[in-house]
C-alpha cells in the first residue's frame, strides 16, 4: 500500500504548491504574486520561480525585443572565398552564419560552421563551393511573439531565423538560444568561463570576463582603477557605460578597454570579451 504523504506531514512540493493556491488567481498579476509568496514560504526555490516568470514573460515579448540587430550580424558574402571569410568566422565563433548577396537585405541561406570541416581534411580552399553547402534561411517578422517562435523552432528544428521589417528588409537575426535564455537565463556555451574562474585569457590576447566579476578583482588583474563605490561588478560598470541594458555583440570603449557583450539577457550582462587597447 502506497504511503499517503499528505497525512504524515511530508508533503511533496506539488502538494504544497496546490495548497498555496487556495484562492484561485483572477489574472496574471495575481498569479505572479501567489508564486512569489510561494517562494517566500519556501514552496518554490528561486530558480523555479525565475523560470516560471520567464515563461510568462516570453508570451508578452516580440522578436524585436531580443534580436541581434543587423549592424551587429556577422555575415558572409556569397562571393567570398574561404580565406576571406574564415578569419571572421573564427573571431565570432558562432555555429551559423547568414550568407548574403549584394547587400545584407539579400540573404541567400545559412552556412553551418560544421560544413566547413571538409576544409580541414581537404586543405584545398579553391574547391570549396559555398553555395553548395547553404541551408535554407527562415524569415520571421519583428512582431512575432517569442512563444510562437519557440514552437516553430521546435517543430521545424531550425535554430536561427532572419528577422525582417514591414518593408521586407533585414532588421536582425534571432536564435533559439536567445529565446530560451529569456526563460531559463544564461545558457553556457563554448564562450563561457569555467565555474571557478572569473577571468579567462584567450589565445588572441583578449579575455573572457564574467559580468559578476567584482570590480576589485578586475582592477587587480588588469592594473586598472575603476571605482567600486557605485557598482560592485564589472557587469554593472559596463551597463552604466552603455546607459542601457546592452544586447549581445554591442561594443563600448571604457578607459583603455574595448568591451564586447557576448552573453546577456533581459535581466543582466553575463559574459564579456575584453580587449586591452594599446595606449
Amino acid at each position: 500500500m502506497s504511503e499517503d504523504r499528505s497525512t504524515n506531514g511530508h508533503k511533496s512540493w506539488l502538494d504544497r504548491l496546490v495548497q498555496a493556491f487556495v484562492h484561485e488567481p483572477k489574472n496574471r498579476q495575481e498569479l505572479l504574486e501567489l508564486l512569489r509568496e510561494a517562494h517566500q514560504n519556501e514552496v518554490l526555490d528561486i530558480e523555479a520561480l525565475s523560470i516560471i516568470e520567464g515563461a510568462l514573460q516570453v508570451s508578452d515579448m516580440q522578436v524585436r525585443d531580443i534580436m541581434v540587430p543587423r549592424s551587429q550580424m556577422t555575415t558572409i558574402k556569397s562571393t567570398q572565398a574561404p580565406r576571406d571569410f574564415l578569419p571572421a568566422v573564427i573571431e565570432a565563433a558562432h555555429s551559423r552564419y547568414p550568407v548574403i548577396g549584394e547587400s545584407i537585405d539579400e540573404v541567400l541561406g545559412i552556412l553551418l560552421a560544421k560544413d566547413l570541416l571538409p576544409l580541414l581534411l581537404d586543405g584545398n580552399c579553391e574547391r570549396f563551393n559555398l553555395k553548395e553547402v547553404l541551408r535554407p534561411a527562415t524569415f520571421v517578422p519583428e512582431s512575432k511573439r517569442l512563444n510562437v517562435l519557440l514552437r516553430e523552432f521546435r517543430s521545424t528544428r531550425n535554430h536561427m531565423a532572419i528577422v525582417i521589417d514591414e518593408y521586407g528588409g533585414v532588421s536582425g537575426l534571432v536564435t533559439i538560444e536567445d529565446v530560451l535564455e529569456q526563460i531559463v537565463g544564461d545558457i553556457e556555451d563554448e564562450h563561457d568561463v569555467d565555474e571557478d574562474s572569473q577571468i579567462k585569457p584567450l589565445p588572441s590576447g583578449d579575455f573572457l570576463v564574467k559580468g559578476l566579476t567584482p570590480i576589485e578583482d578586475f582592477n587587480e588583474h588588469f592594473g586598472s582603477d575603476f571605482p567600486d563605490e557605485e557598482f560592485d561588478t564589472v557587469g554593472g560598470l559596463v551597463m552604466n557605460a552603455f546607459g542601457h541594458l546592452p544586447k549581445r555583440n554591442e561594443v563600448v570603449e571604457l578607459e583603455g578597454f574595448r568591451v564586447r557583450v557576448l552573453n546577456a539577457d533581459s535581466r543582466r550582462v553575463h559574459l564579456l570579451r575584453i580587449t586591452v587597447i594599446d595606449q
